[in-house]
């Protein structure tokens, strides 16, 4: 059976929910959710495991905290011998506005610690989906930007998204990186 690896980067605890930095959490939330299945607290993360068609895929929250979220990558990836080409990362982006996102099949970390630190223990030859979250920060407020909480206006913008990010891992997991790239990325510009 064709076994996926979907990382939703983030960081543990109650008082990181909500956060901008844990966009990627909140994706895979929505798509437990939808899919009617829980995650379990495991090594190096919180999983969550469903089939589609016949294509085992396991939702991976890393609770190594974001610097440290390869760790926990490189641990499945190699625990369930599943392919770099099976792997989707989703990420939050301050280079990206908010609501918006971008679909990629490689490419550098964009300066996120998460992505750079899996890049140093993987490389850059994984998908990746950056999810918006703006940049209305003062200069050197970055990371007390990333930290902060949405607000109900911030939602409202940002829930399609996260509802697209649902439908990119199914399609990502039936159709490939490069006809998902094609569908979504137009629908993700702002």
């Amino acid at each position: 059976m064709d076994k996926y690896l979907i990382c939703g980067l983030g960081n543990p605890g109650r008082e990181y929910e909500g956060t901008r930095h844990n966009t990627g959490f909140m994706v895979l939330d929505a798509f437990a959710k939808a899919s009617n299945i829980v995650f379990e607290d495991k090594r190096y993360g919180f999983i969550a495991e469903t089939t589609i068609k016949g294509r085992k895929i396991i939702l991976l929250k890393p609770t190594t905290f974001m610097n440290l979220s390869g760790n926990a990558v490189r641990y499945w990836l190699n625990k369930e011998n599943i392919d770099q080409n099976r792997l989707l990362v989703i990420s939050d982006d301050v280079a990206l506005p908010l609501g918006a996102f971008r679909l990629k099949g490689n490419g550098s970390n964009g300066g996120h610690n998460g992505l750079g630190h899996i890049q140093q223990l993987i490389g850059q030859n994984y998908a990746r989906l950056r999810m918006g979250v703006g940049n209305d920060y003062p200069r050197g407020g970055q990371i007390d930007w990333v930290l902060g909480h949405y607000s109900e206006d911030d939602m409202k913008v940002l829930q399609p998204a996260i509802d697209l990010g649902v439908d990119i891992i199914k399609s990502f997991v039936l159709a490939g990186i490069d006809i998902t790239m094609n569908q979504f990325n137009k629908l993700g510009k702002k």
